[in-house]
């Protein structure tokens, strides 16, 4: 889970800074890699080759919206839905963070890195595998044994903005991890 602060302007005019959280299950990775006919690392290594930002900029929403909740009180369940979507999508907070995570890759990497529990993405690629047919996988598997690639911050600093934008979809994809 991550809870993320964000500050912002509200329509009052006053900046407001204020705790978000953001959160993808393993069924929810499931069902977005499905969501997908070759899956959602697939189809965002496609949409990036291909320079296509007005589908980038679709799947960051997706991924937003989808992970967006409010934890409950005795923190026990997260909890979703489409009211709670709608009412964080028409705030400046929304836009702010969109803003942030579109135009700045370390934060993009944060997010996806945040939202999405260790190990689970490699845990939904093989779901998605057994659903098509291939080998089934093990779901008594304990998700997180398969370990991601690490890189750095500077690392990122460092390459191209073309290397940089094919890093999405593999943090998508759990198979990179960025640290400081």
């Amino acid at each position: 889970m991550l809870k993320k602060t964000i500050t912002y302007e509200d329509f009052n005019g006053e900046t407001v800074s204020e705790d978000f959280f953001f959160h993808l299950s393993k069924a929810e990775l499931v069902e977005l890699e499905m969501s997908h006919k070759d899956g959602l690392s697939e189809a965002l290594q496609r949409i990036v080759d291909a320079e296509d930002n007005q589908s980038i900029i679709k799947e960051f929403k997706n991924i937003i919206l989808t992970s967006y909740g409010k934890r409950s009180p005795d923190g026990k369940r997260f909890i979703k839905s489409q009211e709670l979507r709608d009412e964080f999508v028409s705030t400046e907070a929304y836009s702010s963070l969109f803003m942030e995570l579109v135009t700045n890759t370390d934060s993009a990497i944060e997010f996806v890195n945040g939202i999405i529990p260790a190990g689970m993405a490699d845990e939904a690629a093989r779901v998605v595998e057994g659903e098509r047919g291939e080998s089934k996988p093990d779901l008594t598997a304990i998700p997180g044994t398969s370990k991601p690639t690490v890189i750095t911050k500077k690392e990122i600093e460092e390459m191209s903005p073309e290397e940089a934008q094919k890093i999405g979809p593999r943090l998508a994809a759990g198979e990179i991890e960025v640290v400081s």
